[in-house]
């Protein structure tokens, strides 16, 4: 039994890995970058009650179609009323099938729904790795705003295989990231 690939895979397969190919002189089709995983991350807060808790995990499993992991502090810091083990956040990391449906949401359906949206900023982390940070998590179609009682903030980061990140953003680019366009800057000039 084969598996259907999604849209966005058989976009990777017959357009980006030859333009890379191409592009970048890769010997190899496993030279061409992919995309590894990708994560999903926010915080709660130190003062969370649980019902705040619950509501952010079940809109986390909602926009991400799977179950989070709860992430939990390690020890006590007085300055953030912070307790050992105390719930801070959640997390799910997305492989496969369910980090391609997210991918082709995010970009048909998330991010033009932004209001004035005009691109995503084009800074990566210096080995490949693309973050971006939503802060309303309202934007996806799977959240119904009346439920919430706080808004909530998010954390994308898109994991690479590529070596730089010159050769992420062109990668990235392809699978149709809307990067910002970068204007250039005016020279200055003098008045004599």
């Amino acid at each position: 039994m084969s598996k259907q690939l999604t849209p966005l895979q058989k976009h990777y397969i017959e357009t980006v890995v030859p333009a890379l190919t191409t592009s970048r002189g890769y010997l190899n089709v496993h030279q061409v970058p992919k995309l590894s995983k990708i994560v999903l991350n926010t915080g709660i807060g130190a003062e969370a009650d649980k019902t705040i808790i619950a509501d952010t995990a079940r809109d986390m499993g909602l926009i991400a179609g799977q179950k989070p992991v709860l992430n939990r502090s390690k020890k006590a810091i007085a300055n953030f009323k912070l307790k050992p083990n105390q719930i801070t956040g959640c997390h799910v990391t997305l492989r496969g099938e369910n980090m391609w449906h997210f991918f082709m949401r995010l970009l048909a359906v998330a991010l033009p729904s932004i209001r004035d949206f005009r691109g995503v900023p084009n800074k990566l982390d210096g080995q490949g790795n693309y973050t971006i940070g939503i802060t309303d998590f309202t934007i996806f179609p799977e959240i119904v705003v009346e439920n919430n009682k706080r808004s909530m903030g998010l954390d994308i980061t898109f994991v690479t295989s590529a070596e730089t990140d010159d050769e992420a953003r062109e990668f990235l680019k392809l699978m149709g990231m809307p990067f910002r366009r970068i204007d250039p800057v005016p020279a200055k000039t003098t008045a004599a």
